[in-house]
């Protein structure tokens, strides 16, 4: 099997870990012997029962785990020195022998890949996941032609040119890539594998309960990239001409922080929930909902590289979503597949209409079966899998080739 080593800051023992990074080693690990190397934060390392848990997991399909700690502050120099090391941890595996592949999965460990590379030649894919330097614009924690700005944009373009392969999750992400970077992408291989979810897990529920509509929504809100206010408005809607409907809030952000965002009056005050789920319970979790909402910052550049994660998973267990328009390829998957509503705006009048919308929507006795369908179609985790193995199977076939470049 091919030595593999796949880089992320992420960590294994985060939702986003086990769902994300996981969910493909799974089915990669048959074919490559994988490093992995994570980034893990203080609160899941504590967790002695997870991390045993994690280790066992990867020890029964062949992966070498790594797990690093991760370190948010300072700001600037916390990420710095995390690089460095990174740098030191994948030069000691490819000297090692234990990476003719390095799989980067988004900026700053394709910035580490792209470096070893130069230094060894071993080839890397850029796996970007979303466009990062738009993302830290779009949530005001980076300046538009700044040095920082300038220093990450050189190395996004770098990475662009020189990797073996590039992964978007978006075909609009890939569109603006090709307009930005011609010259970088004019022989550059470009896969697009959107968030996948373990559709084994995320199925729909035996029955639908008939009880109170529960409108749900899943993963961070304070991220400074999702619309809280239109949550709010959609919320406040719903709230006014369903006096038995309910919401959920499935988040590891400080309740109490969500709460003063979405409803600082606390006028819902035990209709609307907020709290964490452990990942293993997340298809429970979606199951006890009705529908999802999801609204991002659409519109911006940073937007166009987004799949969410929650839209596969809601969709996985047949359940509708409440969107918006200018978020990767959310509105057009929406719309093609009729499997939710896409919402104008966050004005009382066009949460009504979408509203409306829903309700015409859930008449439909296919609905679920064809949110079903969709994900299947678009979001499996098996056909994601399928593709990362053959952009393996390419890199390393060109690779080996004595002509190759």
């Amino acid at each position: 099997m091919t030595p593999t080593l796949y880089l992320t800051r992420n960590g294994l023992l985060e939702p986003l870990g086990q769902s994300q990074v996981l969910g493909y080693l799974r089915g990669l690990s048959r074919d490559h012997a994988i490093t992995l190397i994570t980034y893990e934060k203080p609160e899941d390392w504590a967790d002695r029962a997870r991390v045993a848990q994690a280790r066992e997991e990867c020890d029964r399909h062949g992966i070498r785990w790594l797990p690093q700690r991760f370190h948010a502050k300072p700001r600037v120099i916390a990420p710095a020195l995390s690089m460095m090391r990174m740098v030191w941890l994948v030069l000691r595996e490819v000297r090692a022998g234990r990476a003719e592949l390095i799989h980067a999965r988004s900026y700053i460990p394709a910035a580490v890949a792209l470096a070893v590379h130069r230094l060894t030649r071993v080839p890397f894919i850029f796996d970007m996941r979303a466009l990062w330097p738009e993302e830290l614009i779009t949530a005001g924690r980076l300046r538009r032609g700044s040095w920082m700005h300038r220093a990450i944009v050189r190395v996004e373009r770098a990475c662009l040119r020189e990797a073996a392969a590039v992964v978007s999750l978006t075909h609009a992400a890939v569109a603006h890539l090709r307009r930005a970077y011609p010259a970088e992408l004019h022989a550059q291989r470009i896969d697009v594998i959107p968030t996948c979810a373990d559709l084994d897990r995320f199925t729909p529920a035996p029955a639908r309960s008939r009880g109170d509509a529960v409108h749900g929504c899943i993963g961070t809100i304070l991220s400074g990239w999702f619309r809280t206010d239109w949550l709010a408005a959609w919320i406040s809607a719903v709230a006014a001409r369903d006096p038995d409907a309910r919401f959920e809030i499935v988040t590891r952000d400080d309740p109490e922080h969500v709460r003063a965002a979405i409803d600082p009056a606390d006028a819902l005050a035990g209709r609307l929930s907020i709290g964490p789920r452990p990942s293993a319970d997340m298809p429970d979790a979606v199951r006890g909902h009705d529908l999802s909402m999801m609204f991002y910052a659409g519109g911006e550049i940073s937007e166009l590289g987004r799949s969410p994660t929650r839209m596969a998973e809601v969709l996985g267990c047949g359940l509708p979503v409440v969107a918006n328009e200018g978020v990767g390829d959310v509105a057009d998957i929406v719309r093609r597949n009729t499997v939710g509503v896409i919402v104008a705006g966050p004005r009382e009048d066009q949460m009504v209409e979408a509203l409306r919308q829903l309700e015409t929507l859930k008449t439909d006795p296919d609905l679920s079966v064809r949110c079903r369908a969709t994900a299947e179609a678009v979001f499996s985790l098996e056909t994601g899998t399928a593709g990362y193995r053959d952009i393996y199977a390419t890199i390393l076939r060109t690779k080996d080739t004595p002509c190759a470049a």
